[in-house]
């Protein structure tokens, strides 16, 4: 007598949890509507994001993106910053004090492309407390407004071969990259890094440039 064994069905999988507040690894946009939304729209459909109906209710987790003439005037619109990304033409230093304050992120419509949308997307999406280099060099480097004091501060002496490290560091060349294109070790790099950051009083590579850019090094 042969006994046929019938295996017993699968459980059916679990559905998959979201945690609330969380986002997909690919977020949705919702472009509000308004001049310039259709280019924006199109170069995030073709860099793989899906968009939203623009009425109605936006989804949870969604990233906002709006459009408008003046990054400042648009946050002081009273509008919740929260998963926000504006493509502004004009971004003055208190506008983009204004964003970072708020969580905003920030594009130029003149930087507007594929690539920097879908970067300004993540960022939007997942923020993280570093400031991008472009940014902060804008912030450094504009002129304050209202009245801000200006620290009257000498530039640190640097020589030749730490300027040089210092303008391909902050060109964003790793020490491999310094080393070949100044024709030297990377150990000879890594001590010119250190002495850059003790004349700069910088904790890492980063607050080094940061410091450059203030003190117009760079």
């Amino acid at each position: 007598m042969t006994a046929t064994l019938i295996a017993p069905p699968a459980p059916p999988a679990p559905a998959t949890q979201v945690t609330p507040g969380t986002l997909p690894s690919r977020p949705v946009l919702r472009i509000a509507p308004s001049r310039g939304a259709d280019r924006v729209r199109s170069l995030a459909r073709r860099a793989g994001f899906a968009c939203e109906p623009e009425h109605g209710p936006a989804g949870t987790g969604s990233v906002v993106v709006v459009v408008a003439a003046d990054a400042e005037q648009a946050l002081r619109g009273g509008r919740d910053a929260g998963r926000l990304l504006l493509v502004c033409d004009t971004v003055s230093r208190p506008g983009l004090l204004l964003a970072l304050r708020t969580g905003a992120v920030v594009l130029k419509t003149a930087d507007l492309t594929e690539e920097t949308l879908a970067a300004a997307v993540r960022r939007a999406a997942h923020p993280h407390p570093s400031i991008p280099y472009p940014e902060l060099s804008h912030l450094l480097t504009a002129t304050p407004g209202g009245g801000e004091p200006v620290a009257d501060v000498r530039p640190p002496a640097l020589t030749a071969r730490q300027m040089s490290v210092l303008r391909l560091l902050a060109e964003g060349h790793a020490n491999a990259g310094i080393a070949r294109l100044l024709d030297c070790s990377e150990h000879t790099v890594k001590n010119v890094i250190y002495e850059i950051m003790g004349r700069l009083q910088a904790r890492n590579r980063a607050h080094a440039v940061a410091q450059a850019v203030r003190h117009g090094l760079v």
